[in-house]
């Protein structure tokens, strides 16, 4: 049970249309509760939406990438939540393998996957910055040999992003969607 209890229909008019932009088109399933939550403050709502629906649909990063990303920082922050989410659909759609999703969460993501070059600099970006909330010189420019400039603003902003995510979803002890991805046990 959610530490605050996610709207539910009928919903007013304005939040139901602010959900339905919220979520996918056509997607087979409820608004999540962490949107419906979010829309009992629906002035905060409305300002994450922005950046949220900007990181995600009109980002520069390619989509395996922004997903990886996405997996390992919320894997990180062991926000079962979020992580299950996105494993069961942009992930999915992104072209993760169910294999490569497990690897986002164990401890060494590269110790029982073969990933691309950039994916393994991805992936040490974001530990590092879990840890340190910093960028080695070394981490930098391993991911710099693959990306532009703006592509690494979106990247920092990707990872801190969520993080913001699982801490609320962490706080609010929202359960996992039923039809989410269930967050390997470690």
């Amino acid at each position: 049970m959610s530490r605050i209890e996610p709207l539910h229909p009928p919903y007013d008019p304005a939040v139901d249309q602010a959900l339905r932009r919220w979520m996918p088109p056509g997607a087979p399933y409820e608004p999540i509760a962490l949107f419906r939550v979010l829309h009992r403050n629906p002035e905060l709502a409305s300002r994450m939406f922005a950046l949220g629906s900007g990181l995600l649909g009109h980002g520069l990063l390619p989509a395996a990438d922004r997903e990886i990303v996405i997996a390992r920082a919320t894997a990180r922050a062991g926000c079962g939540y979020e992580w299950g989410v996105h494993a069961a659909s942009l992930a999915r759609q992104a072209g993760l393998t169910p294999r490569q999703l497990k690897a986002t969460t164990d401890p060494d993501p590269t110790a029982d996957v073969t990933w691309l070059p950039r994916h393994v600099a991805l992936l040490g970006a974001v530990d590092e910055l879990h840890d340190t909330a910093r960028l080695s010189q070394p981490a930098w420019d391993a991911l710099r040999a693959h990306y532009e400039d703006a592509q690494l603003l979106e990247l920092l902003v990707l990872a801190g992003w969520y993080r913001t995510i699982s801490y609320l979803a962490n706080g609010l002890d929202l359960p996992a969607e039923p039809w989410g991805t269930p967050f390997p046990s470690r």
